[in-house]
């Protein structure tokens, strides 16, 4: 088994990871990134076909490379999003070493780190004073354990696997959450002509456009996405909660699941169980529509407030006003009987590090970390959502968090190299 050493190895090739690559490169330490598959290769792989962003391409912004081109307050499709990320790899030469997964991830009893790597050519180690994980936040795909006792004639899909409705068998699509994912799939599956049945979560959403301004564009202005994790109103509960769901699609516009139901979609409440081929939900479809709409209409109440203090000349204020409520909350789905033959499940991912030996997580697997940084001396993570600020995780926070984890090794770095030097 061959064995190499190296300052610094970053684990996960995505644009986290190779963010700071490009810090660590410009100032001249030493590096590697270790990539599993090929760089940034889940927005090819993990997105479905008419895939938009749900943030206008001005948010894309990543270390010396910002979105320049004609619709900055548009949203990118998938293969326009491949396309901008490969001009910025063009920018700079990041040292990755491209089918290299990392298995375990050790302390040494000295000091930094093991690595066990399996490559295409098999097993080697490598050793590193600091260790990068830039894996993403949630990589495993939550599938219910019942999911196994459902009717085998259903075909079940997790959403990263979802690319378009022809991909389905024909008949009827049940599709499981409403965060932004699940959302937006029901909704490119209603467009394309197919009868959809959605179990609604408790996610909340958000107008795409209110008083001539993308909403994103006003919260951005009035400082949410800067604002630290431990100042955001609401707390801890509040940055733990599902993500709005909205669209970028055809230009962007709000996802109102009730105009769907008012076009046909079926709705329902939270999926509880199933077997065979009856599934059964909790009566909360009116109470979740209802906190939705809320959620939308308080953040329209907040820009209108934003908008009143500072004198700025806007278009009038305008509430949500539903168009469409259940008469009932179903609370069973007979499939054979509706006609459904597959299903989506979009009820999100949870974090899987059992690969890394360290005493960096909290009791729910989750890095304990400020601002990237753990209690580990040499260990840092990259990429997670709401890691120090809401913009955290997405385009338009990574520069800023990947920067401040590469200061953090650079120091560290300059430091070492500056005692060897005495010592010598």
């Amino acid at each position: 088994m061959t064995t190499t050493h190296i300052p610094v190895a970053i684990i996960g090739g995505g644009q986290a990871g190779l963010s700071v690559s490009w810090y660590l490169g410009r100032a001249g330490v030493e590096h590697v990134v270790l990539e599993a598959g090929t760089p940034v290769h889940a927005w090819s792989d993990t997105r479905w076909d008419n895939f938009t962003l749900v943030t206008p391409n001005w948010h894309c912004r990543l270390p010396g490379y910002v979105y320049d081109g004609p619709d900055p307050d548009g949203f990118m499709t998938r293969d326009e999003v491949v396309a901008w990320l490969a001009g910025w790899l063009d920018t700079f030469d990041a040292p990755v070493r491209t089918h290299t997964r990392v298995t375990r991830l050790t302390r040494q009893t000295d000091h930094g780190f093991e690595l066990t790597l399996q490559t295409r050519a098999g097993t080697e180690t490598l050793t590193c004073e600091h260790a990068v994980i830039a894996t993403g936040g949630y990589p495993l795909p939550v599938i219910p354990s019942y999911a196994s006792t459902l009717d085998a004639g259903i075909t079940q899909i997790h959403s990263e696997l979802y690319r378009n409705a022809g991909q389905l068998p024909d008949g009827a699509v049940l599709v499981v959450g409403t965060g932004q994912s699940g959302a937006q799939i029901a909704e490119d599956l209603h467009l394309a002509g197919r009868q959809v049945h959605l179990a609604v979560g408790g996610a909340p959403r958000v107008a795409r456009f209110y008083r001539g301004r993308d909403c994103m564009t006003w919260l951005a202005e009035m400082g949410l996405y800067d604002k630290a994790a431990q100042q955001y109103p609401g707390g801890k509960a509040a940055i733990e909660k599902t993500n709005h769901y909205v669209t970028g699609r055809d230009g962007g516009r709000d996802v109102d699941l009730r105009q769907f139901a008012a076009e046909g979609m079926k709705l329902y409440g939270a999926l509880a169980d199933g077997r065979d081929g009856t599934l059964e939900f909790e009566p909360t479809l009116t109470a979740a529509l209802d906190y939705a709409d809320s959620v939308y209409n308080s953040i329209c109440a907040d820009i209108d407030r934003h908008i009143e203090a500072n004198g700025i000349d806007a278009p009038p204020a305008s509430r949500y006003e539903p168009v469409w409520s259940p008469e009932t909350d179903p609370t069973t789905l007979d499939l054979v009987a509706e006609g459904v033959t597959s299903i989506v499940w979009a009820i999100g991912y949870r974090p899987d590090y059992r690969w890394i030996e360290a005493s960096a997580f909290d009791g729910g697997g989750r890095p304990m970390q400020t601002r990237g940084i753990t209690n580990v001396a040499g260990l840092s993570f990259v990429g997670l959502p709401w890691m120090h600020t809401w913009g955290s995780g997405r385009f338009l926070g990574i520069d800023q968090d990947a920067g401040h984890v590469a200061a953090t090794i650079i120091s560290s770095y300059h430091e070492s190299v500056l005692r060897l030097a005495v010592g010598h």
